[in-house]
Parts: C-alpha cells; structure tokens; sequence
C-alpha cells in the first residue's frame, strides 16, 4: 500500500509507478515439462494441437507458469502449433535406439514439474525415469484407459519362446515397439508411483483415482457471435442442407455410422451429415463414402483457430459414441466444440456425456439409429426450443468446461505436490511484487 508521499508524486509515465520507487519484478513461478509419447499428426498433433497436452499448456499459463512440451515424432515437418506454443520434438523410433531417443529428451527437461501425458512407456515412463534422475515433481495425466484398445484386463502376454524372441530380435519385432501393450501393463501398475494423477473422465478416475480434471474449452475463441452463420454455409458450399456435423475423426466406436442409418430411415435428402477433417488412422472414410455417399459431405482438415468457423454452419453436432471401454474412458472433445458454440447436441448415454451435457442436449442410447431419427425428429419439428438449448448448453460450457475452470482445477493439483520437492511458493494468482 502506498504511503501519503508515495500517494501524491508523479508517476512514471512507463511504469505507472512514483517516480524514484524501485521497479516491479514478477514472482517466480515454477516451469512444467509435459511429457508426450506421440507427438505426430496421429497422436497429440492432430487438429494442430487442439488436445489434451495443449490444453493443460493453456490452462497452466492461465495461471502464469512457463510451460515447455517434449515428445517424439517422426515427421517434424508435420507439426504445425500455434504461436507461443514451446515445443521439443524428439526422434521416434523403436528399442534399442529409442533409449537415445528418451535420454535426449530427459537432457533437455527445464522445467521444475514434469507433467507425463498418458500411461504410455514413452511418456509415463519416461517421466518416471526423468523424475528418478533430475529429482523433481511428477505428474501424471490420463486421458485414455490405454488397455483399452488391446482386449482391457483380459490380455495376456502368452506367446512360446520362438514368438518371444522373434518379438525382441526382428527389425519389426512387437516388443520392440515403445508402447507395446505388455509395457503397458506394467506402466499401469506403477501409476502409484506419481506425486500426483489427473484425469479427465469418472470412469479414468474410478479406475486410477487422481484429480478430476475436465477437458476446457477456449469459450472466447468458440464464441458463437464472433461468427456469421450465413457467411460460414455459404464458404462451406452447405447453404442448401440441413447439417449434422461431426467435427472428429470418424471411427467405428465413434458411431457416426448409426447416424448415417438415422438418415436412410428418415428418407430426407437436404439433411447430411458433414465430416470435418476425416480420418487419419486408416481407409474407414472410404468405408462410409461407399455405402454412404449420398449422405455424406467431407470437409478438408481445419486447422484449430478456424475450427469455430466451421461449426458455426452447423445446425446440430452429433457425438453418437458406442458404449466400448474406450468410449467410457473419453471426454469427447467435438461435444465441447458444440456446447461453446451454442449448438444443440445429439449425443449418446455413454460414460461422462450425460453428465457433461446435464439437460442441455438429446440424448438417445448407445448404437439405436431409430432413437436417432426420432430425436433429430423432435429437434427440427421445435427449432426454437433446439437454439434454447444450444444457448443453455454455451453457459454450461462457460461454467464447467472453460479453460478457466480447467485453471482453477489445475491450481489445486499444482499445490498439492509434496513439499519435499522443495518447489518455490507462489501466489494464488500471478502477482507483481515490488521492492
């Protein structure tokens, strides 16, 4: 606080400051290194870097901490991140040369807390062995129940001794690879050993325990008025269709094959189905365009900061998910994309969705094209009360899946580390401290 003489001399017309006062200097805060196992356009690249890892990038500098992500990639010239965004990209590969590989990536950690993304080996485990060695703080952060994809709790390692060998000796050998699922068995089991565990699911958080930690959505960024509904159809060539828009890559578990049977039950040509951005994991999109084609129209990847853009030509967004482990274990990123951009959502009764829409959304069980049609029935039948919902489900965003909230979230998990990692205090909020 300032005192009278303080109070009453000139400022500094710089700093804003009295004349002859000491300047301000920003407190410390510490750095976090987030560890990323698939930094490629496949794995945390995609969508330009609109998941997870950047996202807990933009919430911890909500909170003023410096923020560095580390992983591997194969094709450099595939990431393209927006601007602040530090990232270190590391060779890929496979065992033994991948261990070049991690101990590069441990050499050039700065930061004070390390943030693993995944229970992967090349991430979780790389972040256990950096924390072994630099002495420092680990995080760990789930966002997918990894097994999932390889069987869950039912796979086993059985193979006879000549598979075994073949799995470790030839040049494509699958123990060769750094996140075969054995290894991920073993970095499951060894989940306990992080200071701290986020998720972002109850599903990931009944399994692993940890903090609950939602998905935040950028609401400034995905805020409906800075959009013209009209100028986004016409640029997008939809201005004649009713549009249900997908904005994710299509797989099978995702469901948006149950929507494209809604549509033959329905028998209503301007109503389509719109993909943004496709598939990039394998031909599934060519699966669909074959039986599908007259319902379907694909839109070319977007990159993120357009994204918004793009959803404002929608009429409905659809997040039609199967009820598989793997669809439980997620938090829907497209669901968010719509709430933040006030469109009414159709979606299925599968892990967090209910929860996370509440009453703001249709909601239809898992894999039931005929509750699909009758819904999107009901829906165009009472637009007026569909846009009431879209506008409901925007403030639901705002309140509980905003970047901001994920800040508040993550403030508390950052506090919470043991206090013999010797971690610098700082404030509740960034705060200039002056001399």
């Amino acid at each position: 606080m300032l005192g009278k003489s303080q109070a009453s001399a000139p400022l500094d017309a710089v700093t804003d400051r009295p004349l002859g006062t000491a300047p301000c200097r920003l407190e410390k805060m510490p750095k976090i290194s987030i560890i990323v196992g698939d930094l490629s356009a496949k794995g945390a690249g995609r969508w330009g870097g609109a998941v997870r890892p950047f996202l807990l990038d933009q919430a911890l500098k909500k909170l003023g901490f410096q923020v560095e992500i580390l992983g591997f990639t194969d094709n450099i010239k595939d990431l393209d991140f927006a601007d602040g965004i530090t990232v270190k990209p590391f060779p890929q590969g496979v065992y033994p040369q991948f261990w070049g590989s991690i101990f590069q990536l441990i050499r050039h950690i700065e930061g004070d807390i390390l943030y693993a993304y995944k229970t992967k080996a090349s991430s979780f485990g790389v972040g256990l062995i950096a924390r072994w060695w630099l002495k420092k703080p680990l995080i760990l952060d789930i966002d997918d129940w990894e097994m999932s994809w390889h069987g869950g709790d039912r796979w086993q390692y059985r193979p006879n001794w000549k598979q075994r060998l073949r799995d470790w000796v030839k040049s494509d050998g699958a123990r060769r690879q750094p996140d075969h699922p054995l290894y991920l068995q073993w970095m499951e089991s060894l989940t306990n050993r992080a200071d701290a565990i986020t998720v972002h699911t109850q599903f990931l958080q009944q399994r692993f325990g940890g903090v609950y930690v939602p998905n935040g959505k950028d609401t400034d960024l995905f805020d409906p008025h800075r959009y013209d509904r009209a100028d986004s159809r016409q640029h997008y060539g939809l201005q004649a269709y009713r549009v249900l828009m997908f904005p994710g890559a299509p797989r099978p578990y995702k469901g948006v094959e149950d929507v494209l049977q809604a549509l033959d039950l329905m028998g209503e040509p301007d109503l389509k189905l719109v993909i943004v951005g496709g598939s990039p994991y394998d031909d599934y999109d060519q699966q669909l365009i074959h039986r599908w084609g007259h319902h379907l129209i694909y839109l070319p990847k977007i990159p993120h900061l357009q994204m918004p853009n793009v959803l404002a030509a929608a009429d409905v967004v659809v997040v039609p998910q199967h009820d598989t482990p793997a669809a439980q274990a997620q938090f829907p990123l497209k669901i968010t994309d719509g709430m933040a951009m006030a469109k009414p959502i159709l979606a299925t009764t599968v892990g967090d969705i209910p929860s996370i829409l509440g009453d703001t959304g249709y909601l239809v069980p898992a894999q039931d094209p005929a509750a699909i049609a009758h819904q999107l029935r009901r829906l165009f039948a009472d637009l007026p009360r569909a846009h009431q919902q879209g506008q409901r489900a925007r403030q639901r965003c705002v309140t509980n899946y905003s970047i901001d909230r994920m800040a508040e979230l993550l403030n508390g998990v950052m506090r919470s580390l043991p206090q013999r990692w010797g971690l610098p205090t700082w404030p509740t909020q960034t705060t200039t401290l002056c001399d």
